[in-house]
């Protein structure tokens, strides 16, 4: 039975609807698939949400189709990233990072490419689009962290200026022919081989992680209750997750703020409509003594 009912609230929470989820998870093994949701509270907008532009990124064959669209990537990445390794962990992310700590909660298959849920103290993590703290080489394979990445830009392009407003971190590069024209951006190769270079983050039209996506399956399939934050489920990546969980014998929980793509669905026993940092801090104390 889906549960969606308004109850007495206690400041942003519908204590209804908590003592649901409370009831739903005590004493029962735990998994979260998170989205985009639980990081607006450190500052990040929620792309796929009421913040979402609806503008094109460049794809993995654009990236590929010329220097010019891997230009354009990387200065857009630079200005940009120090805002996202500034932001803190919010509420959820620590309250999800409790849970785990506590024995509850087996691991976290998140979306999101912001390493806050690491930054919380999340141990197991899995990065289903990627890391915005990784680089890659595309012809050896190895991996760079995006902080030694940073140096070696800022020493080749001087005249950069960093932009530290999170709305603007370019997770991934919105198409601009006009400012790809403009770029003058000096690439880094890779330190190696001398590869070309790339962002840790799945594009539009490449693979996924393959390992990430089998340790998600795998928390799936330890979950009695999967916890699913913060996302509207839009993306296939967050339904294959939840139908593992489901075909595992899981029942799902959904809190997000906005409409999902699990709404009415059977296997969903609670479904909460608010912010993900008030309702997770509010069972980590719960359940754990």
């Amino acid at each position: 039975m889906s549960i969606s009912e308004e109850g007495s609230s206690i400041g942003d929470i519908d204590q209804r609807s908590l003592d649901r989820l409370i009831d739903l998870c005590r004493g029962r093994t735990l998994a979260a698939l998170t989205g985009a949701g639980i990081s607006t509270d450190s500052g990040l907008p929620d792309y796929r949400g009421t913040g979402s532009s609806g503008s094109p990124t460049v794809d993995i064959d654009l990236f590929w189709s010329d220097p010019m669209w891997q230009r354009w990537v990387w200065e857009r990445n630079q200005v940009t990233w120090k805002a996202l390794e500034a932001l803190p962990p919010s509420r959820g992310h620590r309250a999800l990072a409790r849970l785990e700590e506590a024995g509850l909660l087996v691991g976290v298959a998140t979306q999101n490419v912001d390493g806050l849920q690491q930054k919380a103290g999340s141990t197991r993590v899995a990065e289903l689009h990627g890391s915005f703290l990784w680089v890659d080489c595309t012809r050896c394979g190895h991996r760079f962290p995006r902080a030694w990445l940073d140096g070696q830009l800022r020493a080749a392009n001087p005249a950069l200026v960093d932009d530290p407003d999170p709305a603007h971190v370019a997770i991934l590069a919105r198409i601009d022919s006009a400012g790809a024209r403009a770029s003058r951006l000096v690439l880094v190769p890779c330190p190696d081989c001398g590869g070309v270079l790339k962002p840790n983050v799945v594009f539009f039209g490449e693979s996924l992680p393959q390992q990430a996506m089998s340790d998600a399956f795998a928390m799936a399939d330890e979950a009695e209750v999967l916890l699913v934050i913060g996302t509207s489920m839009k993306v296939s990546t967050a339904i294959w997750v939840a139908q593992e969980a489901v075909s595992s014998g899981s029942d799902l929980a959904v809190i997000n703020r906005g409409p999902t793509d699990l709404d009415g669905a059977q296997q969903v026993i609670v479904r909460i409509e608010g912010g993900a940092g008030e309702y997770l801090a509010a069972l980590a104390d719960a359940l754990i003594d």
